[in-house]
Parts: C-alpha cells; structure tokens; sequence
C-alpha cells in the first residue's frame, strides 16, 4: 500500500498574513471576519495573524509577493471581491490577480491561498461572504491551515 502523505496540524507559533481588499468592503470584511474566526478557531493567536488592507484586488498579488517572500508568514491568505460591471473590467482584474497569486506562492514555495470573488452579481458575493453559500474567506483560510500542515509534513520528509 502507497504511503499517504497528509498535513499535520500547523504549529500554533505559525504566522499568517491576510490580505483584503478595501474595494467592495462590505463584502470583503465578511471574508475578513471568516478568515480569522478560522485561524483562531484552529489555535492560532491573534498576535500571529497580520491584516494588510490593500485598495483593491488589483493590488493584492504585490503585496501578497512581498509578504510571502518576506519568510515571516507560513501562509499568505488573499481575500477580495471583484463584482462583473457593464464591461469587461472585471475579467482582466481577475485573471491578473489569479496569475500573479499563483506566480507570487511559486516563487516563494509558500502557499498564496485564493480568497477573491470573482461574482456576476452583489448577491452572489453576499451569498459567498457569511449567505447561504457559505464564507470563502473561511474556505480560504481553512485551505492556508491544511497547506501549512502539509507543508510542513513535506519539509521533514524532503
């Protein structure tokens, strides 16, 4: 039988950074809310979760970059809502912000979770902030935990 290769549970002295968009703060705050109920929940203390606030989802793959590759964070946990307007706009925000999250962990070798709402409707961003959806920045938060764990399960067998 194939050795199964799980996560652990993070070390509680793990340091998170969540970054969060101020754009559609109504909305991005739930996110916020979740994200940390989650990391608290999980044992991580409040000194160990920084909050960096950021324009809008444009801007969070930099910050995120810098924060990953500072090495102080295990995790760098984005969070954001991008709402579809008359134009395109928002499809060009969204596929930046997903290239450059993912470009942002792989060059870090820390894991960038994907927190952003990318919604046709306010109403389907309300439903996936705390609605009958659920809470993506819990979801994300919960993803940024597992990967810790696994990460840091990796690191001892690699």
């Amino acid at each position: 039988m194939p050795r199964l290769l799980e996560a652990e549970q993070p070390d509680a002295t793990a340091s998170f950074a969540v970054v969060v968009s101020r754009y559609n703060e109504s909305i991005t705050s739930k996110l916020l809310d979740g994200a940390v109920t989650t990391l608290t929940a999980a044992g991580m203390a409040d000194e160990s979760i920084d909050v960096v606030w950021v324009p809008g989802a444009w801007e969070i793959p930099l910050v995120a970059q810098q924060l990953a590759g500072s090495g102080r964070y295990a995790a760098v946990i984005c969070l954001g809502a991008v709402i579809r307007g008359e134009t395109s706009h928002d499809e060009h925000i969204n596929r930046a912000v997903s290239l450059g999250l993912t470009e942002a962990s792989l060059a870090s070798g820390v894991p960038v979770t994907f927190g952003v709402l990318t919604c046709n409707t306010v109403e389907q961003a309300i439903h996936r902030s705390g609605g009958n959806v659920g809470n993506k920045g819990q979801e994300s938060a919960t993803a940024a935990l597992e990967m810790v764990g696994l990460m840091q399960r990796l690191s001892s067998l690699l």
